[in-house]
């Protein structure tokens, strides 16, 4: 596991870096920047797993850089004083806000949902940020169709029959999305309200029929939790 702390004050960073060994039980290899552009520089040239970040560092606005930050392989993690500021964090696609002052219950819950296998139903995501011919683009969330897995990136299919790619992979978007999205294959992600049929064939082989006609598989031990989903979903839409 490897993490980038980027925090501008020396007691805090210590005190982060402390609490995030002691969580991994000393199996991660922890790097502090204490800037905005050290903390870049670091990450054009290294590969990590967990961001942990300061929104407000020596007088700079951390906004400035998360929507790149997010669009790549690894999961972010904000933590700061400034909690009004954590909706926006969320919508951006941050894991999780820890506000300051925090203690190490607080920031192991953080690290754990960072890696854990299973996501959380709660999610104030709203956009999917990806990087693009040197730029950062938002793409909101009601534009996506489905996501496919792309080897370690993923392949985001939008409403209009464009696709882009996404830095990160399968696991870890689905780890932010809002439980309007369903796992239903291992490669597959979809979004519940783009879906319009499911289609059984001989062999009890499942395929999911989505709005613009695409047929999709479904995974086996995906189906019955699937079909449940879907049921529920079509109970509330009738009440």
């Amino acid at each position: 596991m490897t993490i980038l702390i980027i925090e501008d004050e020396a007691r805090i960073a210590k005190r982060v870096e402390r609490m995030t060994a002691a969580h991994f039980e000393g199996n991660a290899v922890i790097q502090i920047c204490d800037s905005l552009k050290k903390g870049i520089d670091f990450l054009e040239k290294n590969s990590i797993d967990i961001l942990l970040l300061d929104l407000n560092l020596n007088g700079k606005d951390g906004f400035e850089v998360l929507q790149s930050l997010t669009s790549r392989t690894f999961q972010t993690i904000v933590v700061s004083a400034n909690t009004e500021n954590a909706l926006r964090a969320f919508e951006l696609g941050v894991l999780d806000f820890v506000p300051k002052p925090f203690d190490q219950e607080r920031l192991t819950l953080a690290l754990s949902r960072a890696t854990a296998t299973k996501k959380e139903l709660s999610s104030n995501l709203r956009y999917l940020t990806v990087r693009k011919n040197g730029s950062v683009h938002l793409i909101e969330l009601s534009q996506l169709n489905y996501i496919k897995g792309a080897g370690i990136y993923s392949e985001l299919h939008l409403l209009d029959g464009s696709s882009t790619l996404h830095d990160k992979g399968l696991d870890a978007l689905e780890q932010i999305l809002p439980a309007g999205f369903e796992r239903i294959h291992k490669s597959y992600l979809v979004q519940i309200k783009q879906t319009e049929q499911i289609l059984i064939s001989s062999g009890t082989k499942y395929a999911l029929k989505l709005k613009n006609g695409e047929i999709l598989p479904i995974g086996r031990s995906r189906y019955k939790a699937f079909r449940e989903r879907i049921a529920l979903q079509e109970e509330k839409n009738h009440s």
